[in-house]
């Protein structure tokens, strides 16, 4: 007798998001039925490729999505502390994370620094880390390391990932932690993907110049 393989999804997250520190708990409080790819990409890369600006760059914005993500931890019970600054450059974040295979105990560690001890990897704290960790500096900056984060980033933009954290299954795309409920039942049946899909017929009546 065979058992059925499950399907796999990819999870496209960089560490600089809340949103993506928040759906990885989710994720961990309640792994769905599937396996689950980590992806490590570089959110920047996605916004300079789409011509978009990130929340953090648009004042309002910005607080709303503070005020917001610091609602959602706190509706679900999670710690979330602010780093010091943000946003910040996540590269050496995102790194560690490939040169650990991207194991899921390395992302939390990473989460845990960022979203609930409030650090980056600019401060005091991230050589502790790396300790931690079992990385040096010089794991970051190997070229296979590098090389794979571009790799990841150019695949999220050939799947037409646009932003983190995105969950991608059999070639559907669900953006932001509040498409976490829906990607739970596309992988249970419970929605008609195909009557979605024809929403992509409404045709365009006016474009931004």
């Amino acid at each position: 007798m065979t058992t059925e393989s499950k399907r796999t999804a990819r999870w496209f997250f960089d560490p600089i998001s809340p949103y993506a520190y928040i759906q990885h708990e989710l994720l961990r409080r309640d792994p769905p039925d599937c396996d689950l790819e980590p992806t490590p990409v570089l959110f920047a890369g996605l916004l300079n490729h789409f011509g978009h600006k990130g929340p953090a760059e648009i004042p309002s914005k910005r607080l709303h999505t503070y005020r917001h993500v610091t609602w959602l931890a706190r509706r679900h019970g999670m710690d979330l502390v602010m780093p010091h600054a943000h946003p910040f450059n996540p590269l050496p974040l995102l790194r560690a994370s490939i040169a650990l295979e991207n194991e899921w105990p390395a992302i939390q560690a990473i989460f845990d620094f960022v979203w609930k001890q409030g650090q980056t990897p600019t401060a005091g704290t991230f050589p502790q880390l790396l300790s931690e960790l079992g990385l040096n500096e010089q794991q970051l900056s190997a070229p296979e390391v590098k090389n794979a984060l571009r790799k990841n980033t150019e695949a999220a933009v050939a799947a037409g990932v646009f932003g983190v954290p995105t969950l991608a299954c059999d070639g559907c795309l669900f953006w932001g932690v509040d498409t976490t409920d829906m990607f739970r039942d596309y992988l249970a049946g419970k929605t008609d993907w195909a009557s979605l899909d024809e929403l992509a017929k409404i045709p365009e009546a006016a474009k931004r110049r």
